[in-house]
């Protein structure tokens, strides 16, 4: 309880949003997570940033009720699944401007390093399960469920986009039934490939080992899955980013394109990563809008009955 209180703290402070009501912890795996690790290290919050994951939650930040559409988010922070930065990939902002828009965010707090593949699968396809299964409970439309993700959040994010019937992301629990496919999917930065020369190796790394085998890197590089029934996807880079070469975004839309997938790229010439709402990166900083433009177009921030 303790660490649920301090995770809240934490995010509360990270996530501010335009309306009073406090957000709500929701369990991940109520029935036991899979695979516990009964040696862990305490899980540790230090400068905003989340270690040693093993009791995965989702943090739900509800719109004002006169705001809300139906629209829910499942937001993936990154920290190169060796940490959860709260405020990192513009993590606050992007829970303000999604709640802003109606839109329900689900902070999603997720197995790192200490287990590799295919934890964080299991839990971001176990989220989008448990929200859709919940979606009355929630105020949200079964139909209206996306994820988002900055960094390795976007890397996260892209494989419930195209990994979400793997049998890797199933555990054997009955909410396996429920459909794990988001609606749409919002990228950031993200991390794409696990394969040389463009991945950035700290996310291979923990996600994968040091040495992986081909076969995984195969398997855990998003643009190798895409398909004709992966869901929409927007993405926003910026060729100056040295931590995630602009590659990863590149390649994933090649293949969204190639397959035929509805997706928008906005690639900028100035931003760091994880800093690109920064007004002095100009335009770059205006992400949020195009993405906004994007939501509304295709109908996901129209209030329903």
């Amino acid at each position: 309880m303790k660490l649920l209180l301090t995770w809240f703290v934490f995010i509360s402070l990270g996530c501010q949003t335009i309306r009073a009501a406090e957000p709500k912890v929701i369990e991940l795996w109520p029935e036991g997570v899979p695979n516990l690790k009964t040696n862990w290290s305490e899980e540790k919050i230090v400068d905003g940033r989340i270690t040693n994951v093993h009791k995965p939650t989702l943090l739900m930040f509800a719109p004002e009720a006169t705001n809300a559409n139906g629209t829910a988010v499942i937001y993936c922070p990154g920290g190169g699944y060796v940490r959860i930065s709260i405020g990192g990939a513009d993590g606050g902002a992007v829970t303000r401007n999604f709640n802003a828009l109606g839109v329900t965010v689900f902070v999603l707090k997720y197995r790192m390093v200490e287990y590799g593949h295919p934890a964080p699968l299991q839990d971001v396809l176990r989220a989008v399960r448990l929200v859709r299964s919940r979606a009355a409970e929630f105020g949200v439309k079964p139909d209206r469920i996306g994820v988002a993700g900055g960094s390795a959040g976007g890397h996260l994010a892209a494989c419930a986009a195209t990994m979400w019937d793997a049998p890797a992301g199933r555990t054997g629990a009955a909410l396996d039934a429920v459909s794990a496919r988001p609606d749409f999917a919002v990228l950031i930065y993200p991390v794409v490939t696990m394969a040389d020369p463009f991945v950035h190796k700290g996310s291979r790394t923990a996600l994968l080992g040091k040495n992986p085998a081909p076969e995984l890197i195969e398997e855990l590089s998003v643009e190798k899955h895409v398909r004709k029934d992966t869901p929409p996807v927007f993405i926003a880079a910026t060729m100056a980013d040295k931590s995630v070469p602009v590659e990863n975004s590149l390649h994933l839309y090649a293949a969204l394109r190639d397959a035929g997938v509805p997706a928008e790229m906005h690639v900028y010439a100035q931003g760091s990563h994880g800093n690109s709402l920064d007004p002095q990166y100009g335009p770059t900083a205006e992400w949020p809008q195009r993405c906004e433009e994007w939501l509304r177009f295709n109908g996901w921030l129209t209030k329903t009955n």
